[in-house]
C-alpha cells in the first residue's frame, strides 16, 4: 500500500492537496486498501499512452478515489450536505471514452505537430510538458468529470468541421511549453553544467596568471601582487554567472506563459544580481590597482578619484559567501535533503532562490560515506589533471608567448588587414587555441585513467577473476559445493552462521542436481560433447561410496598414475604408499571410489551365489590387508597395470551396444574370467588359497565342480540408468590416461563454468525460499526481426557464395560436430531434422528464438529450485529424471514445483505487429507469425502481447479500433487471454520501442520487471542466481534508499567472428563491467543503459514506466528511464555475480550506424530537461561524474577533433601570412629553441587510444594481466587504433550535427551473421560527410602546411607535430576499406568502380531510392538543412567561410603575383575562378541546347573556347611569368573555395532555387563527389593489383578466427570450396 501510493502521497503533498485515501474508523482497512490499489491499477491498466504521465494518473486517481469513497461510505457531500452523486456509468467503455481518450487526443495532436520529428522541440509539447501541467494547482481547473473546454484540452490546431478529415492537422500557433524548452544550441552544455565550466575557466585563468607573473612555482600564488591578480578569477566567474542567468531567460522564453509569477521573478532577480556583480567587481578591482591600464583603466574612470584598496577584497568575500554556505551544506547531505523536501516557509524561500521549485529532483543527496568516496575520487583526479595542465601545457608556453608578444613584425606574405595590431595577438591565439581545447577535453582522459584504476581495485575486492582458468577451477572445486550451499540454497540463519566448512552429503546432493542440469543444458546447446558431459557430471547417487564423488574431469588420469606409482613402489611400508596417494586428495578419492564402485558393479553383475562368495573372499582379502598394513606383501604390484587394462576392456564391452545377445554375453564372460584370473594368479600372492577357502565354505561343493566359474552374469544391469552411470564413470576413471586439463574443449563452455564457479565466492544476498522470493516478469519488445531462420535462409547464398549454414559450420566447428552427435541420440523425440537444424542456426544468431529460450531458463531454474524445496530429502533425481520417473511422489513434487514457478515468473514478448503478420500475405511476415506461434506452443508459460487493429462499424462509419491483446499457446493455435481497448493507435505518438514496451507492460506481474532486448541470451546456471539478485531490493543499506534498478553484467557473445567484432566486444564488455561498476560505486551515477536491468516494478509503474517515449528527444529511451528513476528518488546499483548474454554488430557499417544512433541520442540528451535538472540538482562532484559518463564523453570526442582543426588552421594562418617564418628569423639563438617548441606544441591526445585502458584492466582482472597485455598488442597489430580513431569521427560528427540541426532518428543496424563485402558506393554514402570530407580537408591542411613551411623547418619537427594527424586522416579515409571483407580483391574493386560510376551518373527522380541514384542520396543528405533553424543556417554558413582562407593565403604565394601584397591580387583570383565556372556553365548549357540539333555549332563553340584558353594560358606563361607550380597551387586554392560555395548554396537552397541556378549547384556537387571518389578510390585500386594485400587483409580481419582453427579463406573463396566440402 505505502509503496504503491508513495508517489501519489508525494504529489498531494507537493500541491498542498489533501489525499483522498480515506479510512473511516469502523471500516475494514485491509479491504479498503485492496480496493484503492485495485482502482489505481485499473486506471493504470486502461490508461494506454497516458501511462507515460504519472502525475496525470495521480490526478485521475485522486478524483476517482473520492468517488469510490463517496459510493462506499457516504450518500451526502461533506460540504453541501447534498446527496452524493457520481456521473452515471453508461457502459463498460465510459472511463476510456470520457477520461482517457480526451487526454490521449491532446497527446496525439501535439505529437502531430512535430512533423515526423522534423519540427523544433520548442514548437510542440511532448509527454513531459503535458505531464508537468499536473505539477501545478491549475490542473484542478480541468475539473471532474473532465471539462473538455478547459485550457488543457483546447488545442490551437482547431479544425473547421467542413474541412475535417482523419488525422488532419492545421499547424497554427503552438501552446507554450511547460517548465522547460528544448532548444538546439551548444549553449545547453554550458547551461546544464555551468558550475563545471566556471570552475575550469577560473582554474585556467589562475594557472596562467601564476605562470605569467611568477617564476613558475605554484608557491608564487602567495605573493601579494600575484594573489591580488589571481583574485580576478571572480570577475570572470561573475561574467559567466551572468551568461548563465541570461541563457536561462532566453532559452526558456517559450515557456514563460506557463510560468508562475514566482518563477519569472526568480529568473529576473537572478539576472539582476548577476549583472550587479558583473559591474561591481570590475569597478572594485580597478580601484585597487595603483596604475590601471586598458580595460581596468576604463572601469576605474566610472567612479572618479575614489580609491579603496580593500574594497575589492570585501566585495569578493560577499560574492563567494553563498558558495561557502553551499559548501557547508554539501558536507551534511542529510540536512540538505531535509531542506529540499521541507514545506516550512522560510526554508522554501531559501530553496526558491537556490534552485527552481520542481516536483522531481528533490532530496537526491547520498549518504556521507558515498559522498566521501566520490569526492575523494574527483579531488585526486582534478589535482592530477591541473598539475599536468600547469607543468606540461601552460608553463612551457608562457616564456615563448612573452617573446612572441614582444617581437615587432612588419613583413607579411599576404595582404594583412591589421598590420598595426599589437602583441602579435593572432599568433598567440593560434598557439594557445589547441592548448585551451585540450585543457577542456583532457578531464575525459584522466577520468579514463582513474576509472580504470578504481574499477580494477573494486573488481579485485569483489573477488572477480579469482577463478578464471580450468586449473584454478580444479584447485578450488572442493569448496564449490560449500559456497553453493551458502549462497544459492536457502537455509536457516543459525545453521548458516555456525556451519563448518565441510562438504556434507546434503551439500553435494543439492549441488550435484544444479551442476548436472547446468552441464546437460550446455550439452543440449551443443557447447560440449558427450565425452565432455560425462567427464563433467557429478553422480546423482553420491551416497553409494564412502568418499565424495567429484566430476571425472577432476579425477582424470589419477587411477593410471596411482597404478604406475604402485607398480614402481620400492618401499617396505603400506603407509608410505598410501601417504603418496593421499598427498593428492583427488587421487585418493579416485582410488577409493573406483575400488568401492567396482565391488558394487561386480556384486550386481554376478547372479551365482558361489561366484559372489569368491569375489567376497577377494575383496575381504583386500580390505584386511589394508587394515593390517600388509597390502604390498599380499599383492603383487606389477600386476596392477594388466588388471587395469582388462577392467577397462570389460567395462567397454559392458557399455557397448549389441545385436546378438549370445555373442555379447560370451565376450563379457571371457573378459571377466580373464579379470578374475589376473586377480587370483598375477595380483594376489595367495590367490589359490583364497579360491580354495571360498570353495570350502560353499554349501554345495559337488555342483560347483561340475560348472565353470563366473558364467552367470546379469547383462541387463546396464539398462538401468543409475547403474549405467556408475559403469560409465568407472570406465572414465580407468580409461582417461591424459589429464583432463582441456575439458571442456569449447571456450564458451569454459568461460561459463569458470564464471559460475567464481560467482559463488562473490558477495551476494542469501537465497530466500521460493515462496518468499519476489515474483518477477521479463519483458521483451519485438518488431519485425528474425524469429527463427527458415531453410531458405540457411541455404541462401550471398554474392560470395556463402550461406549462413556453411558460415556457421566453419565458425563453430566443434559445436557443429556436437550437434551431429546429438542427432544420433535415440532418446531425442522423432522430430524433423530440418527443425533441429533451423534451431541450431537460430540459436547462434541474434533471433527471438534464442532470446526466448534463454529467458525460459528462468522457469527451468525455478522449477528445479521449487522441486528441491518441495521434495526436500526425497529430491533424489534431477528435474528431467523426475519427469521420466514413474514414482508418483516425484511426479507430485514436480507438479507442485511447476505451479509455484508459474506464480513467481511471467515472460511477455511484446510482438507489436503480430496481428498484422498473422493477416499478411508477405512470406517473411507469415514466417514470423508461424515461428512466434511455434514458440508459444513450445513454451506453454510464454505470453505474447500485440496491438490488434480492427474496423468496427458504428453509425455507418468504420473507424479503426485498437486493442492490446495477450495470447498464450493452446493445443495447436494461440489462445486469447486478455483484450483491452485503446483510445487510438499507441505507437504513432512516440518512439517505437518504448511505446511497444508500454502497451505490453500491463500484462506483466510481480514486484520486479526485467527488460530484455531482442539481441540477448541467458544461461541456465545464471538463471539459478536470480532469486539472490531480487533480494537486493530488500537488502538493508545503511543511510541509503533501497535500490529501484538493479544493473546486471552482460557478456558479449559476438566477439569471436572477426577482429572488428572482437574490438566491439571488448569495448562493450569493458563498459558493461568496469565502466558500470565505477558508475554505481563510488560515483553513484549509474543509470539504465539498455538491458538487462531489473526494475522495481511497483516504483516505476507509478512514476511513468521503464523508459520515456517522446519523439526524437527520447531517442535513447532507456537512459531516460534511469534519469527519471534518479530524479524521482530512485537508486541504481550494479551487480556482477550474475550475467546475461548480449549480441552486438559485427561489421564496420552496422557498428558505425549503431554508434551514429547513440551519438544522435546523446545529442538529444544534451537538449533535454532531464540532463539540465540532473546537472543542477547533483552536487558538484556527482555532477562531474554525470557529465563525463554521459554527454561529456561525446563532447570530449568532438573537442578532440576540433583540437586538430584549431591546430592546423592556426598553423596555416602563421605559415601563409609569413608570421611563423618571421618569428623564427627575428628570434635570438637562445630564444629559438623555446620558440620552436612552442610552435610544435600540440598535445593532441588520441582519445580513442586511451579508451582501451578500461578494456585492458578488465581483461587483466578476469583473464590475467599476461592475457591482457598479449590481447592489447594483438589488437594494435590488427589496427584497433585505426578502428577507434574512425569511431571518434562517427561520434563527433553525429553528436555535433544533432545539436546544430537535429535529424536524429532510429537507425536499424540489422543483426546478421555473414560479414559481407560492402560496395564502394555504399561506403561512400555512409561515410562521405562524416569522415571522407573531413579527412580530405585535414589532408589538404597538412599538404599546405608541408608545402609552404618546408623552407625554414626541419622535416623531423614537422613529422613530430603532425604524425597523429596523418594517422587520423588515414584512419578516416581508408578504415572502411581496410575493414571491408575482400576490400582489396581486384575483381570486386572493378565491380565497385562500375557500380560507383552508375550510381553517380543516375539523375534520380521521385521515388528513386538512395541506393540507386546519387541525386536521391544528395537530397536526403541535406534533409537536416531543410528543417534547421535560422541560427543553424547562420552557423553552417559561418563554418563554411573557413574554406576561403586557402585561396586568400595561396594566391599571394604564387610567382605570378610577383610578391604583391595588394588586395587586388585576391580580387583577381575571384575573377579567374568565376570566369572558369562561367565557361564550364556555358559548355554545360551548350551541350544541353546544341548538342543534339546543332552539333556543328556546339563543336565550333568548344573549339573557340579551347583556342581562347590556349591564348590566355600562353599570355600568362610568357608575359606574367606563370609557372606549372602556380597551376598546381591554384588547384589547392580554388578547390576549397568551390566547396565553400557549394556548402553555402545548400544552406540557401530556397533563394538559389528562386534564382534558377540550383541545377548548377547540383552539378558542382556531382563534380566534387567525382573528385573525392577518385582520390579515395585510387589507392584502393593500386593496392588491389597485389594479391598479397588481399591475403594480408583477410588475416587482419579474421585473425581471431584463424587462431581457433577456422577456415575464413574457405569462406571467402565461396562456391568452389563449398561444393568441394559438400562432396566430402
Amino acid at each position: 500500500m505505502d509503496k504503491t501510493f508513495k508517489s501519489y502521497y508525494s504529489w498531494c503533498k507537493y500541491l498542498h492537496s489533501t489525499s483522498n485515501l480515506k479510512f473511516p474508523d469502523d471500516c475494514d482497512k485491509q479491504q479498503l486498501q485492496l480496493i484503492y490499489i485495485s482502482l489505481y491499477l485499473l486506471i493504470w491498466g486502461e490508461a494506454s499512452n497516458v501511462r507515460f504521465m504519472p502525475e496525470c494518473i495521480c490526478y485521475i486517481f485522486h478524483n476517482m478515489a473520492n468517488d469510490v469513497y463517496g459510493i462506499l461510505f457516504s450518500n451526502v457531500e461533506a460540504v453541501s450536505g447534498e446527496t452524493y452523486e457520481t456521473e452515471e456509468v453508461i457502459d463498460e467503455e465510459s472511463f476510456l471514452r470520457t477520461v482517457i481518450t480526451p487526454i490521449y487526443q491532446v497527446i496525439r495532436n501535439e505529437a502531430k505537430r512535430n512533423k515526423g520529428g522534423t519540427a523544433s522541440h520548442s514548437q510542440w509539447r511532448n509527454y513531459d510538458d503535458l505531464n508537468e501541467y499536473f505539477w501545478s494547482k491549475k490542473c484542478f481547473k480541468i475539473g471532474w468529470p473532465l471539462d473538455l473546454k478547459a485550457d488543457f484540452f483546447l488545442n490551437s490546431d482547431e479544425i473547421t468541421p467542413q474541412d475535417e478529415r482523419l488525422n488532419q492537422v492545421t499547424y497554427g500557433k503552438s501552446k507554450p511549453k511547460t517548465n522547460f524548452v528544448e532548444v538546439r544550441t551548444f549553449w545547453n552544455l554550458f547551461r546544464d553544467f555551468d558550475r563545471m565550466w566556471i570552475f575550469l575557466v577560473m582554474a585556467f585563468q589562475a594557472m596562467v596568471i601564476v605562470g605569467w607573473h611568477g617564476s613558475g612555482s605554484l608557491g608564487d600564488i602567495f605573493d601579494k601582487d600575484v594573489f591580488k591578480t589571481v583574485l580576478t578569477i571572480f570577475i570572470t566567474s561573475a561574467y559567466l554567472t551572468l551568461l548563465q542567468a541570461a541563457l536561462d531567460i532566453i532559452l526558456n522564453f517559450n515557456a514563460w506563459k506557463n510560468f508562475k509569477f514566482s518563477q519569472i521573478l526568480r529568473y529576473l532577480l537572478k539576472f539582476a544580481v548577476a549583472f550587479m556583480w558583473a559591474v561591481l567587481l570590475p569597478i572594485a578591482y580597478s580601484k585597487s590597482v595603483q596604475r590601471p591600464t586598458g580595460v581596468v583603466k576604463f572601469f576605474s574612470t566610472w567612479t572618479g578619484d575614489w580609491k579603496d584598496q580593500s574594497f575589492y577584497t570585501y566585495a569578493v568575500s560577499f560574492y563567494v559567501l553563498p558558495n561557502i554556505l553551499a559548501a557547508l551544506l554539501f558536507l551534511v547531505p542529510p540536512f540538505r535533503r531535509a531542506m529540499e523536501c521541507s514545506d516550512m516557509r522560510p526554508i522554501k524561500v531559501i530553496m526558491w532562490w537556490a534552485q527552481p521549485k520542481l516536483y522531481v529532483g528533490r532530496g537526491m543527496h547520498e549518504d556521507m560515506f558515498s559522498l566521501f568516496k566520490y569526492t575523494t575520487f574527483w579531488i585526486m583526479l582534478l589535482i592530477s589533471k591541473l598539475a599536468f595542465n600547469y607543468y606540461v601545457e601552460i608553463l612551457p608556453l608562457i616564456t615563448p608567448t612573452k617573446m612572441i608578444m614582444n617581437l615587432h613584425i612588419g613583413h607579411y606574405q599576404w595582404h594583412e588587414f591589421f598590420p598595426h595590431a599589437t602583441n602579435n595577438i593572432g599568433v598567440v591565439i593560434a598557439i594557445w587555441a589547441p592548448i585551451v581545447l585540450v585543457y577542456l577535453m583532457d578531464t575525459q582522459i584522466w577520468y579514463a585513467i582513474f576509472s580504470t584504476l578504481f574499477g580494477g581495485i573494486h573488481g579485485a575486492f569483489s573477488h572477480l577473476g579469482e577463478i578464471r582458468t580450468l586449473g584454478m577451477l580444479r584447485s578450488r572445486f572442493e569448496s564449490i559445493p560449500i559456497a553453493f550451499s551458502r549462497t544459492l540454497m536457502p537455509s536457516e540463519d543459525a545453521k548458516r552462521k555456525h556451519a563448518d566448512d565441510y562438504v556434507d552429503q546434503k551439500n553435494i546432493t543439492n549441488f550435484s542436481q544444479v551442476w548436472n542440469e547446468f552441464i546437460y543444458s550446455m550439452r543440449s546447446e551443443d557447447k560440449i560433447s558427450d565425452r565432455d558431459r560425462d567427464l563433467l557430471l557429478v553422480p546423482s547417487s553420491s551416497g553409494d561410496v564412502s568418499v565424495i564423488q567429484w566430476p571425472p574431469f577432476l579425477l582424470a588420469s589419477k587411477i593410471p598414475i596411482a597404478v604406475d606409482m604402485a607398480k614402481d613402489f620400492k618401499g617396505k611400508e603400506d603407509a608410505e604408499l598410501f601417504r603418496k596417494i593421499k598427498s593428492d586428495s583427488y587421487m585418493y578419492y579416485a582410488v577409493i571410489e573406483s575400488y568401492e564402485t567396482l565391488k558394487k558393479i561386480i556384486y550386481a553383475l554376478l547372479e551365482d551365489e558361489a561366484d559372489r562368495r569368491v569375489m567376497n573372499q577377494v575383496f575381504l582379502e583386500v580390505d584386511m590387508s589394508m587394515q593390517q598394513q600388509r597390502f604390498i606383501y599380499e599383492f603383487r604390484m606389477s600386476g596392477l597395470p594388466l588388471l587395469s587394462d582388462k577392467l577397462e576392456k570389460f567395462l567397454s564391452i559392458l557399455l557397448s551396444d549389441y545385436e546378438d545377445q549370445g555373442t555379447y554375453k560370451s565376450q563379457l564372460i571371457n573378459v571377466f574370467q580373464d579379470v578374475i584370473e589376473i586377480i587370483t594368479q598375477d595380483l594376489l600372492v595367495n590367490g589359490h588359497e583364497i579360491l580354495e577357502r571360498a570353495r570350502v565354505h560353499s554349501p554345495d561343493i559337488k555342483n560347483e565342480k561340475k560348472e565353470q566359474r563366473f558364467e552367470k552374469i546379469n547383462i541387463h544391469l546396464v539398462r538401468d540408468r543409475c547403474w549405467r552411470e556408475k559403469v560409465i564413470r568407472l570406465h572414465l576413471l580407468l580409461s582417461v590416461k591424459e589429464s583432463a586439463i582441456n575439458v571442456p574443449q569449447n571456450l564458451e563452455a569454459r568461460r561459463r563454468i569458470t564464471f559460475f564457479a567464481n560467482s559463488l565466492f562473490m558477495n551476494m544476498p542469501s537465497a530466500p525460499r521460493i515462496r518468499d522470493m519476489l515474483s518477477f516478469s521479463v519483458l521483451t519488445p519485438y518488431y519485425k526481426e528474425d524469429v527463427l531462420y527458415s531453410e531458405e535462409d540457411l541455404n541462401k547464398e550471398n554474392e560470395d557464395g556463402i550461406s549462413i549454414l556453411f558460415y556457421l559450420q566453419k565458425i563453430y566447428p566443434d559445436e557443429w560436430t556436437n550437434y551431429l552427435d546429438r542427432l544420433k541420440d535415440p532418446k531425442l523425440p522423432e522430430k524433423d531434422k530440418s527443425e533441429f537444424l533451423r534451431e541450431w542456426v537460430s540459436y547462434r544468431g541474434q533471433t527471438l528464438a534464442r532470446t526466448v529460450r534463454g529467458m525460459m531458463y528462468y522457469r527451468q531454474a525455478l522449477e528445479l529450485q521449487c522441486y528441491q524445496e518441495v521434495a526436500g530429502e526425497q529430491a533424489e533425481f534431477s528435474v528431467f529424471r523426475a519427469m521420466a520417473s514413474n514414482d508418483e511422489n516425484q511426479k507430485a513434487f514436480l507438479e507442485r514445483a511447476r505451479a509455484l514457478a508459474d506464480l513467481k515468473f511471467t515472460y511477455v514478448v511484446s510482438c507489436q505487429v503480430y496481428g498484422n503478420q498473422k493477416k499478411s500475405g508477405d512470406i517473411h511476415n507469415r514466417s514470423c507469425y508461424t515461428n512466434i506461434l511455434q514458440l508459444m506452443l513450445k513454451y506453454p508459460s510464454l505470453r505474447v502481447a500485440y496491438v490488434d487493429e480492427r474496423e468496427e462499424t458504428a453509425d455507418a462509419k468504420s473507424p479503426k479500433v485498437f486493442y492490446s491483446v495477450l495470447l498464450k499457446g493452446g493445443d495447436k493455435f494461440d489462445e486469447e487471454i486478455y483484450r483491452i481497448k485503446l483510445p487510438g493507435p499507441p505507437a504513432e505518438i512516440g518512439e517505437g520501442k518504448p511505446e511497444n514496451q508500454n502497451h505490453a507492460i500491463i500484462f506483466t506481474r510481480g514486484e520486479a520487471l526485467q527488460t530484455i532486448d531482442m539481441n540477448q541470451d541467458n544461461y541456465f546456471e545464471e538463471a539459478f542466481k536470480l532469486r539472490n539478485v531480487l533480494e537486493e531490493f530488500n537488502k538493508e543499506r545503511v543511510g541509503r534508499r533501497k535500490p529501484t534498478i538493479l544493473g546486471l553484467r552482460e557478456h558479449i557473445f559476438t566477439g569471436s567472428v572477426s577482429s572488428l567484432a572482437w574490438f566491439m566486444s571488448n569495448q562493450e564488455s569493458s563498459f558493461v563491467t568496469i565502466g558500470q561498476r565505477i558508475l554505481a560505486n563510488p560515483l553513484r551515477v549509474r543509470f539504465h543503459y539498455g538491458h538487462p536491468d531489473i526494475f522495481d516494478r511497483i516504483f516505476h509503474i507509478t512514476r511513468g514506466g521503464v523508459s520515456k517515449a517522446s519523439k526524437v528527444i527520447n531517442l535513447s529511451e532507456d537512459i531516460f528511464g534511469g534519469f527519471n528513476s534518479t530524479l524521482r528518488g530512485g537508486y541504481v546499483t550494479h551487480h556482477e555475480y550474475i550475467q546475461v548474454g548480449k549480441g552486438r554488430d559485427v561489421g564496420l557499417n552496422p557498428i558505425s550506424i549503431f554508434e551514429a544512433k547513440v551519438a544522435n541520442g546523446n545529442g538529444e540528451q544534451t537538449l533535454s530537461r532531464d540532463v539540465y535538472r540532473l546537472g543542477h540538482r547533483f552536487d558538484f562532484y556527482r555532477m562531474l561524474s554525470f557529465y563525463f559518463t554521459t554527454i561529456g564523453f561525446y563532447f570530449s570526442s568532438m573537442l578532440t577533433v576540433l583540437t586538430v582543426y584549431a591546430f592546423l588552421y592556426g598553423r596555416m594562418y602563421m605559415v601563409m601570412s609569413g608570421l611563423e617564418k618571421e618569428i623564427l628569423r627575428l628570434a635570438s639563438p637562445n630564444q629559438l629553441e623555446a620558440l620552436e617548441q612552442a610552435l610544435a606544441t600540440q598535445s593532441i591526445f588520441q582519445l580513442g587510444f586511451l579508451m582501451v585502458l578500461p578494456m585492458v584492466m578488465e581483461i587483466g582482472l578476469e583473464h590475467g594481466f599476461r592475457s591482457a597485455i598479449v590481447d592489447f598488442f594483438i589488437m594494435q597489430l590488427q589496427l584497433a587504433s585505426v578502428f577507434f580513431t574512425f569511431q571518434l569521427g562517427t561520434k563527433s560528427h553525429y553528436y555535433g550535427r544533432t545539436i546544430l540541426h537535429g535529424g536524429s532518428k532510429y537507425r536499424p543496424t540489422g543483426r546478421g551473421f555473414v560479414v559481407f563485402h560492402a560496395k564502394f558506393a555504399e561506403n561512400y554514402r555512409l561515410y562521405s560527410r562524416s569522415h571522407f570530407v573531413k579527412g580530405l580537408e585535414l589532408l589538404l591542411l597538412l599538404v599546405v602546411y608541408q608545402i609552404y613551411g618546408h623552407s625554414y623547418r626541419s622535416s623531423n619537427l614537422y613529422l613530430y607535430i603532425t604524425v597523429s594527424m596523418w594517422f587520423m586522416v588515414g584512419s578516416w579515409l581508408f578504415a572502411p576499406f581496410i575493414f571491408n571483407p575482400s576490400g582489396f580483391e581486384w575483381q570486386k574493386t572493378v565491380d565497385d568502380w562500375t557500380d560507383w560510376k552508375r550510381w553517380l551518373g543516375d539523375r534520380g527522380g521521385i521515388g528513386i531510392p538512395v541506393e540507386k541514384s546519387w541525386e536521391s542520396w544528395w537530397n536526403v543528405e541535406q534533409e537536416h538543412l531543410k528543417h534547421t533553424s535560422i541560427r543553424g543556417r547562420i552557423l553552417e554558413i559561418t563554418l563554411a567561410l573557413r574554406f576561403f582562407i586557402y585561396q586568400y593565403g595561396i594566391v599571394y604565394q604564387l610567382n605570378i603575383s610577383q610578391r604583391s601584397k595588394s588586395f587586388l591580387v585576391y580580387g583577381l583570383s575571384w575573377v579567374v575562378l568565376l570566369t572558369s565556372l562561367l565557361v564550364l556553365k556555358m559548355v554545360s548549357m551548350g551541350r544541353r541546347r546544341f548538342g543534339t540539333d546543332f552539333q556543328l555549332m556546339f563543336r565550333i563553340l568548344k573549339a573557340l573556347l579551347f583556342l581562347g584558353f590556349l591564348s590566355v594560358m600562353t599570355i600568362l606563361f610568357v608575359v606574367f611569368k606563370l609557372t606549372l607550380t602556380d597551376l598546381s597551387a591554384s588547384v589547392l586554392a580554388f578547390l576549397p573555395t568551390g566547396w565553400a560555395i557549394l556548402l553555402i548554396g545548400q544552406v540557401l537552397r530556397s533563394p538559389i532555387k528562386a534564382l534558377g541556378v540550383w541545377d548548377s549547384v547540383k552539378e558542382l556537387g556531382r563534380a566534387y563527389e567525382n573528385i573525392m571518389g577518385l582520390v579515395i578510390f585510387a589507392p584502393i585500386a593500386v593496392l588491389s593489383w597485389f594479391p598479397i594485400v588481399s591475403e594480408f587483409q583477410a588475416r587482419l580481419l579474421f585473425n581471431q578466427a584463424f587462431s581457433r582453427g577456422l577456415q575464413i579463406s574457405m569462406i571467402l573463396a565461396g562456391r568452389k570450396d563449398k561444393a568441394t566440402s559438400s562432396h566430402k
